[in-house]
C-alpha cells in the first residue's frame, strides 16, 4: 500500500484534482437527504471532497475522519476545526451521532474482509433511525475503462476487490443497513497514458506489481510500444451506493 504520509501534498494533483472533487461530492449529495444535519466523512484523507460536501450544503455540519497524519493535516487546513485523527473501524463518536455518514474511496484500500466489515459496522453504529451511508464501490474495475492499456495490464496480478458492490451490500446488510441508491460520477483527468501508467507501475501504485520487479517491467516494456504514449485514454467512472438504517419502531 501506498504510504498516504507521504503521497498527502501531491494527492490531489495526481487524482484529478477538484474537477474530480466536485463529481463526486455530487454524486454523494444527490444520496444524502435535504434534511440531514450532521455528517461524517470517514477517511476523508485530505478534505478536497469533504469541503465540497460543506460548501454544497451550508446547513450540514461535516466531520471528517482519517487515520493518517498527513492526510488529516491537510484536510484540517481546509476544514479548521472539523477533522480528527481516526481510525475508521473504531471512530471515536457515540451511538447515532450523524444523520449521514460517507467513506469515498476508503473501502478498496482495506486487506481484509474482516476490516470492510468493521467500518461499515462503525458507519452504520453512527447513523440515527433513518439515516443514510453513502460509500463508493468497485474503485478498480471503474479504471479498466477497455483501452490498449488496460489490453496489456489484463494478465497482471490482482488482490480481491474488498470494495465490490456485491461484497460491500452483503456487509451493509449484516449491520442491518437496507439498499437506498446508487450514483455514478466521472473521474475526471483520470484517463490513463502509456507513459503515465508506467510511471504508475514504477511508483508502486500497482500493488501487486513490485516496482522495479521483472513483471513490472514486463509491462513497462509492452506499455512503451504503445502509440500515443502521451494521450490519456478514457476516464474512468466510479459509482457509489447508499443504504439506509432503519428508522424507530
Amino acid at each position: 500500500m501506498l504510504d498516504y504520509d507521504k503521497e498527502a501534498d501531491a494527492y490531489d494533483t495526481t487524482r484529478g484534482g477538484e474537477p474530480r472533487a466536485a463529481a463526486a461530492a455530487d454524486a454523494v449529495l444527490g444520496l444524502i437527504p435535504a434534511g440531514a444535519g450532521r455528517l461524517l466523512d470517514a477517511g476523508c484523507g485530505t478534505g478536497i471532497v469533504t469541503r465540497r460536501l460543506t460548501a454544497a450544503r451550508p446547513g450540514l455540519n461535516v466531520t471528517g475522519a482519517d487515520l493518517t497524519y498527513g492526510m488529516a493535516r491537510t484536510a484540517a487546513v481546509r476544514l479548521p476545526g472539523a477533522i480528527v485523527l481516526a481510525d475508521g473501524r473504531r471512530l471515536p463518536f457515540p451511538d447515532e451521532t450523524f444523520d449521514a455518514v460517507t467513506s469515498v474511496w476508503l473501502l478498496h484500500l482495506l486487506d481484509e474482509d474482516h476490516d470492510v466489515r468493521a467500518v461499515i459496522a462503525e458507519c452504520a453504529r453512527l447513523l440515527r433511525p433513518g439515516g443514510v451511508y453513502v460509500t463508493t464501490v468497485d474503485k478498480a474495475a471503474a479504471h479498466d475503462v477497455g483501452s490498449d492499456i488496460d489490453r496489456v495490464l489484463a494478465p497482471r496480478p490482482r488482490r480481491p476487490a474488498r470494495d465490490a458492490a456485491e461484497r460491500v451490500e452483503t456487509h451493509a446488510a449484516g449491520c442491518g443497513l437496507a439498499p437506498a441508491g446508487q450514483a455514478r460520477f466521472p473521474g475526471h483527468g483520470q484517463g490513463r497514458s502509456p507513459r503515465s501508467t508506467v510511471a504508475d507501475l514504477r511508483r508502486g501504485w500497482f500493488t501487486q506489481l513490485p516496482p522495479g520487479g521483472p513483471l513490472a517491467e514486463r509491462f513497462a516494456a509492452e506499455l512503451a510500444t504503445l502509440p500515443d504514449q502521451d494521450r490519456p485514454r478514457s476516464d474512468p467512472v466510479f459509482s457509489v451506493r447508499a443504504f439506509r438504517k432503519p428508522p424507530s419502531p
